[in-house]
Parts: structure tokens; C-alpha cells; sequence
């Protein structure tokens, strides 16, 4: 007989409306002007989609200079870019379409509206993320001060700052990790200006909330998502934050625990912002095999964002 295990499944999880648009402009795209299509970097961190998007007809390169072919569109993926990346794409006569995230373009533009007006910007986020890059790259050589954790905002030296000061941050960060570091920014800088509505994403909020309400009653629990996914590799610090400290990231690469499994009596999952929901359903069907299993989803919002395509492709 099989043993009994109880899963709860958080809602929101998986695809976010910024991912959903991205694959979207790599699939119209290759209907539209045939394949291949180029994009730069991966369209959205995880390993299957990009390998589904190769199969249509999708190639991936690193930088614009390793296009074969310059009468072939090319893709900017949902990180976004710095300016420099449009700008030689125009001067290499490459026709692109900009999948960058509509939340991020949001970031982009606070920062060169801040920039206009005459602020010292700091960007908390991650080093060498591909979103950080893009931000950062919108503005000119040290117009942006990257803080990436609550130490490097203690460092801060209040002299350092000839104009006022303002804050912007990485979309898809802890909420809590942020709160912390902008707090002690508040602290040391009181009349430090902030976003009119928060940057980090609700698709991030809600995933690491939902997470947040059942990692405590979990022995185990499950990220389905690639280890260069910045919003898959936070829910695991959250999952671990909140009270399960057998959190753990599933990645392609990576073979499901079941001997863990089996000494579980409850486990959580949930799935990043690029992970597809049947990397979820495979791992559910993979526990099945071996345990008997009751599933409850725990549901924290419903989400009905959906962002428009860009023009070229309607």
C-alpha cells in the first residue's frame, strides 16, 4: 500500500504575463517573417523553453556580432537591454523586436526620468543579472550605484552624494531582502525618493507569498525553475525564510530526492516566473509513482495581467 503525502501547490506560480509576452514575440515572430529569427541572449531564463523555441526555428546568440545573417530580424529578450544594443542594432541595419518585460521598460524610463531631474540614482539588485545590465545601460557611465545587499547600503557614505538621491530596484528581488536595504537607505538618506508604485513585480510578490503561507508546514519543498532564474532561485531563500529549511531549486540538470520524499509527510511546490507549468506536473507525476498523494492549492491571487504585443507584430 502506498504511503500517504500531502502537497500543497502555491498559486500564483509558473509563467508571469512579461514570460508569456516574450515567448509569444519569438513564436509570432517566426510565423510572421519565417525562421530563423535571432535572440539575443535567453528570451526567458529556462533551459526547455528556450530548447522548444531552437526547435521552431529560434537561434540564440550572445551578442548582435554573432548574427550570421543581417537580413534576419533579431529578438531582445524580456531582461531587457542597455541602450547600446538598439542603437548597434540600427547601425548594423537589423530590424528588432524589443521583448523586454513592460515592467521592466517601467524601470528604464524612472531612471532616465530620476537622471533628467537631477538625481544620484542607486539600483538594488544583482550583479551581472541581464535585467541589472539593462538598467544600468540606460543611462550614462556611473550615473547608477549598484546596492546589492543591506551592508553595501550601510557602506554608504552620506558625503558621497552631491544631489539628491533617489532609489530604484531590480524586478525581481525578495520582498523582504529589498524592504530590509531600503529601510536602512531611509534611515541613513530621509529624504531619499523612491518609486511612485513598487518595481518589484506582482507576479514576484505574489509567488514568494504564496510560498510564504505554506513553507512552514512543509518538510520539504520544491521550486521548479533554472538555476539563473533570479525570481525561482529568491522563492527557495523565502521558502527557506519562512520556515522550511529542506527548500531546494529543481533544475533541469537535477534528479527529483526521492528517498527524501519518502521520509516526507508534507511537501510544498511551486514554479518561477519562466518555469512552463508541465516541468510542475511532471515532478507531481514522478511523486505519484510511489506515494499516495492529496493535493491542496493554496491560492493567494488570481492573476489577469496580460501585456499587448509590440506593433510589428500585430
Amino acid at each position: 500500500m502506498k504511503k500517504e503525502l500531502k502537497i500543497y501547490l502555491a498559486s500564483p506560480r509558473g509563467f508571469c504575463a512579461g514570460v508569456k509576452r516574450a515567448i509569444d514575440i519569438v513564436e509570432k515572430s517566426i510565423s510572421k517573417f519565417g525562421s530563423p529569427v535571432y535572440v539575443r541572449h535567453e528570451i526567458v531564463h529556462n533551459k526547455q523553453v528556450v530548447e522548444e523555441l531552437k526547435q521552431k526555428g529560434a537561434i540564440f546568440v550572445d551578442e548582435l556580432s554573432d548574427i550570421k545573417d543581417g537580413k534576419r530580424p533579431v529578438i531582445f529578450s524580456a531582461h531587457g537591454v542597455p541602450k547600446s544594443v538598439p542603437e548597434e542594432a540600427k547601425l548594423k541595419n537589423l530590424s528588432f523586436v524589443d521583448a523586454t518585460c513592460p515592467l521592466v521598460s517601467k524601470v528604464h524610463r524612472e531612471s532616465e526620468q530620476l537622471n533628467k531631474n537631477g538625481f544620484e540614482i542607486l539600483l538594488i539588485g544583482h550583479k551581472n543579472h541581464p535585467e541589472v545590465v539593462g538598467t544600468m545601460g540606460q543611462l550614462p557611465k556611473d550615473s547608477i550605484k549598484l546596492i546589492e545587499t543591506k551592508k553595501d547600503a550601510e557602506a554608504l557614505n552620506v558625503n558621497d552624494f552631491k544631489k539628491p538621491l533617489a532609489y530604484i530596484t531590480q524586478t525581481t528581488l525578495s520582498v523582504d531582502d529589498t524592504a530590509e536595504i531600503i529601510n536602512c537607505l531611509k534611515r541613513k538618506f530621509p529624504k531619499i525618493k523612491g518609486p511612485v508604485k513598487e518595481d518589484i513585480c506582482y507576479a514576484t510578490t505574489n509567488r514568494q507569498l504564496a510560498v510564504k503561507k505554506i513553507a512552514s508546514k512543509c518538510d520539504m519543498f520544491f521550486v521548479v525553475g533554472s538555476r539563473n532564474s533570479s525570481n525561482s532561485v529568491r522563492l527557495v531563500e523565502v521558502a527557506k525564510k519562512a520556515g522550511c529549511k529542506n527548500s531546494q531549486l529543481m533544475h533541469s540538470e537535477k534528479e527529483i530526492p526521492l528517498k527524501d520524499i519518502d521520509k516526507s509527510d508534507t511537501i510544498g511546490i511551486s514554479s518561477g516566473a519562466s518555469a512552463p507549468e508541465k516541468l510542475v506536473q511532471t515532478l507531481l507525476n514522478n511523486i505519484k509513482k510511489d506515494r499516495k498523494v492529496s493535493i491542496e492549492e493554496v491560492v493567494v491571487a488570481e492573476e489577469k495581467v496580460v501585456f499587448k504585443l509590440p506593433k510589428e507584430l500585430n
